[in-house]
């Protein structure tokens, strides 16, 4: 039976030789709850069968799309490769242990900057947020940084995978695998 998760992980472990920056970035999109798309580049910090997770401020635009449209596209380019992977499904947090586990393993300025950070919200000038950070490091002078109640991570549950192979003259390979009752459903695609 086809599995799109091995498909991946050949795939993963061949980027994660060959691309030289972030083999683990992927574009994000997401929508508004009446429809208006918007995408940018996370990193994937998770995944296994039950989906692929990256971390955010959950009140930035991202988060607030999410929480309203939990649908999400993912798509990994590995140029090197000449390769490209794209997952579709629906979006779920992750755990609070899932979240305090992947927050306690960040670098102590990273967690410090999730507090300080007002997300997608307007920026007056670098020192606003340069101030902030630093009266949240004298907060936490001394003490472990907790994970903000709004930072938290996101799971993509796949129901749609296309891998995507360049080949000569554009005749390229594609295959794409749909999530089935029993298992995944796979074809071929013209390029």
């Amino acid at each position: 039976m086809p599995d799109p998760f091995e498909h991946f992980r050949g795939w993963f472990a061949e980027a994660e030789k060959s691309e030289p920056n972030d083999p683990n970035a992927m574009a994000a999109a997401s929508a508004t709850a009446d429809g208006r798309p918007s995408v940018r580049m996370v990193l994937l910090k998770e995944w296994d069968e039950r989906g692929f997770v990256f971390y955010t401020n959950m009140e930035s635009r991202k988060g607030d799309e999410l929480n309203s449209n939990p649908v999400a596209a993912l798509l990994f380019h590995w140029k090197s490769l000449r390769r490209q992977v794209r997952i579709e499904g629906a979006v779920e947090q992750v755990s609070d242990a899932e979240a305090d586990a992947y927050y306690a393993s960040r670098a102590r300025l990273s967690r410090l900057g999730a507090w300080a950070s007002e997300q997608s919200r307007p920026l007056p000038r670098r020192g606003a947020l340069l101030r902030r950070v630093a009266r949240f490091e004298a907060t936490y002078l001394g003490r472990e940084v907790p994970r903000p109640p709004f930072w938290s991570g996101y799971r993509v549950v796949p129901a749609r995978f296309e891998f995507w192979q360049d080949m000569p003259f554009r005749l390229h390979d594609r295959t794409v695998y749909v999530r089935a009752p029993e298992g995944w459903d796979t074809m071929k695609l013209y390029p």
